[in-house]
């Protein structure tokens, strides 16, 4: 006697999108906005079995979404979201108690992660910033979590109600998002707290050998139903197709670029095009090289971010790349035109209280 035929059934209603998906140039095609939403929530919710979540990712991963398949996609993702953070999430009356959305997925492999920098000058401005990210297995790339696990080691001697070893800016629960951005401004939280199976579809990658398309819904979730997105991608054409999901899920503002390394950082040693859509309009906008490209160091010291934050040390291609990177976020944020927008971003980084970094007392990163 069959004890599940919930879950048959459900797997039965499946099999046409892995059709229309997987017969071919001739015969396949691609799923509507709706559909694709339909699709991605059985698989979330497991409705469907091991082999055809594999095989869907797979078979969209060598004929390459379309916008409103990404589009119905992430629309799942946030449904399916295990928490609220805020109300009405997606309407145009929702609350929120973030301003700036941050995904950082890609890591570091040439330069270190310099936009942290530029993150925390908005954080002194006030700005609320929440940033989520994950770890892809067996890479050797530096991500976020491990650099702010670094720098939160540091700090524990001017924190002693911490627990041993935690990170002072990542969240370890759904309540304590709103704390540390409430005392902070910032908080960093790992897309296994935020949503676990999108994070699972993310660490197939060890069982594939090849990224899916989970990496590009972490990036467009917002998981704070922030009013302003900060997204990089690596390869070409990717900023585009962000920006038209964008579009058509009416998103308020969101800036999208060719990031060094795919992580939302501009590259000052060459042309970055800024897309960014408020609304439904799209618009571009070229930043022009501000230096020569920068060979890649021999190792990713973190401790030389907190050394160029205090003004220790001086990078000549750091902090144009958190100036540059700053100016970006300033356009996003204030609409400032390119001119305005960098003499801003100068004028931040030369003022930044150095004793401070994301919301919290640095005097002690000296002992790195």
């Amino acid at each position: 006697m069959n004890s599940n035929p919930p879950q048959h059934s459900a797997a039965s209603a499946f099999v046409p999108y892995l059709q229309a998906v997987g017969r071919g140039q001739r015969s396949g095609r691609s799923l509507s906005q709706t559909e694709a939403c339909d699709a991605m929530t059985m698989l979330l919710e497991n409705r469907i079995t091991p082999e055809q979540r594999g095989a869907f990712l797979m078979l969209l991963r060598v004929r390459e979404e379309t916008a409103e398949e990404i589009a119905g996609f992430t629309q799942a993702c946030r449904a399916t979201l295990p928490y609220a953070l805020t109300k009405n999430v997606g309407q145009k009356n929702s609350e929120t108690i973030i301003d700036l959305d941050v995904g950082a997925y890609a890591g570091k492999r040439r330069q270190l992660p310099w936009f942290l920098l530029a993150i925390a000058c908005l954080v002194q401005e006030g700005v609320k910033v929440g940033m989520h990210g994950t770890q892809e297995p067996e890479s050797q790339r530096l991500y976020i979590q491990s650099v702010l696990s670094q720098l939160s080691a540091s700090t524990q001697v001017h924190n002693e109600y911490l627990k041993p070893a935690e990170n002072q800016w990542q969240a370890a629960s759904i309540e304590s998002i709103k704390s540390k951005i409430k005392h902070q401004g910032f908080v960093y939280a790992d897309l296994s707290l935020l949503h676990p199976q999108l994070d699972e579809l993310i660490q197939l990658r060890e069982f594939f050998g090849l990224r899916s398309c989970a990496n590009t819904l972490a990036r467009l979730l917002n998981p704070f139903n922030a009013s302003y997105s900060l997204q990089g991608v690596h390869h070409k054409h990717l900023d585009d197709k962000h920006v038209e999901v964008a579009r058509l899920l009416h998103e308020r503002h969101i800036l999208c670029f060719r990031g060094e390394g795919g992580e939302p950082e501009v590259d000052p040693s060459k042309e970055t095009i800024l897309k960014i859509c408020r609304q439904g309009n799209v618009e571009h906008i070229s930043l022009i090289p501000e230096q020569r490209w920068e060979l890649k160091p021999k190792a990713l010291d973190v401790k030389f971010l907190s050394s160029v934050w205090q003004g220790a040390s001086m990078h000549s291609y750091g902090e144009n790349t958190v100036i540059s990177t700053l100016a970006a976020l300033l356009i996003l944020l204030e609409n400032k035109n390119q001119e305005h927008a960098f003499l801003e971003a100068n004028k931040l980084w030369k003022a930044r209280n150095s004793s401070r970094f994301l919301g919290v007392n640095t005097q002690s990163l000296r002992r790195l």
